[in-house]
């Protein structure tokens, strides 16, 4: 089953990937900038930005396609009826967790814009720019659990599902 939030995760996903590029570009000018002695302020700290915008983002797009960790060991013990109960429970405790997640970070980047916080750091960035990243991918997490739970409530998988037991590295 196709989910109709799909475009939301591969957008999220794409976001992601333009971060670990920039993750990638920071890196090779830092690296040239010891090479040829020359210094980019806060590059240090793009850096870390960019791989916490990716790290958030990716979030969403990897669990609708299945490829997050899981522990099926207990579950897949479980059939019909208990494992049905025992997957929607572990799933309000994800949604659960991940909607405090998604607020605080959300909070977070809202008195960080309304205080008008800045990095530490020598770029002196507003922190809310770069926690945008990390808080539009814990919403998004959170979405992507509701829904989940939304299908396995009414008896629907998301594709990736299916083979995660197969699913093995």
């Amino acid at each position: 089953m196709r989910s109709p939030l799909a475009p939301l995760y591969q957008a999220s996903l794409w976001l992601a990937g333009l971060f670990m590029i920039a993750l990638l570009a920071t890196i090779i000018l830092s690296i040239l900038g010891r090479q040829f002695d020359f210094y980019i302020r806060g590059i240090d700290s793009y850096a870390g930005y960019f791989m916490a915008a990716a790290s958030f983002l990716a979030l969403a797009g990897t669990l609708a396609k299945g490829d997050h960790i899981r522990v099926t060991l207990v579950i897949s013990r479980f059939t019909g009826k208990s494992r049905r109960g025992l997957e929607l429970f572990c799933l309000i405790l994800a949604i659960a967790i991940s909607g405090a997640f998604a607020f605080y970070t959300v909070k977070m980047a809202w008195w960080s814009y309304k205080f008008n916080d800045i990095s530490t750091a020598n770029d002196a960035t507003p922190l809310w720019i770069p926690q945008i990243g990390m808080a539009l991918g814990t919403v998004i997490f959170c979405i992507a659990f509701i829904e989940e739970f939304v299908l396995v409530l009414r008896g629907k998988k998301l594709d990736g599902q299916s083979a995660e037991i197969a699913h093995t590295e």
